[in-house]
């Protein structure tokens, strides 16, 4: 099986390029969603998070508001750290499961993770082949603004919180620029993919890009 780690910054694309992966054959796997997840009402992560943040980070209904607690932690280091320690072994964990079963099911499998932070937190080391989607700063901000709803301020703000694209890039074996929209991206992503399979058959999951 041929671990993929797909990374890059916030607003970049990842999503688009792991949906076209997916459509293409991959087995693909969302570090965000597995830590929604890991942070729902009735999960130990939730008991820790209200802990450590108050229950002023609440919906109505009684779940963390992911927009309330990004404001605390986008704006604080310290704790950025702190609830990353909390949710990120929850998300190692439900990884590994994933990747334990379908190495089971299927050992000749590319399985893709996304997860924005794992040159961070230093879980790249768990992967075969590194790959980071970017795209140009001006319209990374406009990305985020867009979707999120943010102020430019914010939006800087969530974006100057992660590593930046040019030092990401630093451990990338593959990249996808997606500054010149979707068909663009997805000819990348195609591209990339007919490498993996190569890569796949000739059981060589060492060689760096070029």
């Amino acid at each position: 099986m041929l671990k993929v780690g797909l990374t890059g910054g916030i607003a970049t694309g990842k999503s688009y390029v792991l949906s076209v992966l997916a459509e293409l054959g991959c087995e693909t796997s969302d570090a965000d969603r597995l830590a929604h997840a890991a942070i729902a009402s009735g999960r130990p992560a939730y008991d820790e998070i209200l802990a450590a943040f108050g229950r002023d980070i609440l919906s109505e209904g009684g779940e963390i508001d992911r927009l309330k607690l990004g404001r605390v932690v986008f704006a604080d280091a310290q704790a950025r750290a702190r609830l990353n320690a909390i949710v990120h072994p929850r998300v190692y964990e439900a990884q590994q499961q994933w990747f334990d079963e379908l190495a089971a099911r299927n050992p000749s499998a590319i399985a893709v993770v996304d997860a924005a932070l794992m040159i961070e937190t230093g879980s790249y080391r768990r992967f075969d082949i590194i790959v980071v989607v970017y795209c140009r700063p001006a319209l990374q901000i406009e990305r985020l603004m867009s979707r999120s709803g943010l102020t430019r301020e914010a939006a800087e703000a969530r974006i100057n919180a992660q590593m930046p694209s040019e030092e990401k890039l630093k451990y990338a074996d593959y990249s996808i620029d997606t500054s010149e929209g979707f068909e663009s991206t997805r000819r990348r992503v195609v591209e990339l993919y007919e490498i993996l399979v190569a890569r796949t058959r000739t059981g060589d999951k060492e060689e760096k890009a070029g």
